[in-house]
């Protein structure tokens, strides 16, 4: 018989070990969600605020602009969630799409982290790996699709059919992204008891 804990599994990367999360550190999230085009689908409804950050290049914003670089917006999305952390590891995911998509680690245990049956390789990490484990080409950017720090205190999610991402968090967090000049033109609060929480332009599948 088992305690029905499950066994730690480790990946290897950059010269160290890195533990692999498994169901236990998703439940949170999967119990407390449910498939509708509520932002609640994707984030539990235990946060202060939410709100959904469109994909550079996505929706009504020009590609061309400067300020839809994908490279500002991922150091600006990063910079604004370690400003509102502690000093702890993160939990960062990859969504499975498919064969050959850039997930990190491989050939190790996958989580399902929301009602759906989509599975994402969980690593506990940081702010400095999520920036920069995935290669940048990725068709939703080098950023995990999903992060979490070990104290819960936001959550930030991109489904796989979605070009926006989905935030929940502090009241100061929100407020800083819809402060931040690189992300504030395509920052929306967002009230989670809306039906539908689809940012204009875009379109829920």
């Amino acid at each position: 018989m088992t305690d029905g804990r499950e066994t730690e599994i480790w990946g290897n990367k950059d010269g160290r070990a890195w533990r692999i999360g498994g169901e236990a550190e998703v439940a949170w999230i999967r119990e407390n969600t449910e498939v509708s085009f509520a932002i609640t689908s994707a984030i539990p409804p235990v946060f202060e605020a939410y709100a959904t950050l469109e994909l550079p290049g996505t929706g009504h914003h020009d590609a061309s602009s400067p300020l839809e670089d994908q490279g500002r917006h991922d150091a600006a999305v990063v910079a604004v969630l370690s400003e509102h952390s502690a000093a702890q590891p993160w939990w960062i995911g990859y969504l499975e799409r498919g064969p050959g998509d850039d997930i990190v680690f491989y050939n190790v245990r996958k989580v399902r982290p929301g009602p759906t049956d989509s599975r994402y390789l969980l690593v506990e990490a940081g702010a400095e790996q999520a920036s920069v484990w995935r290669e940048r080409e990725h068709s939703n950017g080098p950023l995990p699709d999903l992060m979490f720090p070990a104290d819960r205190s936001w959550l930030l999610s991109t489904l796989w059919d979605d070009d926006w991402t989905c935030i929940g968090g502090s009241r100061g967090l929100v407020n800083a992204f819809l402060a931040h000049p690189d992300l504030r033109h395509r920052v929306r609060e967002v009230d989670p008891s809306l039906k539908d929480a689809t940012p204009p332009g875009h379109t829920a599948i």
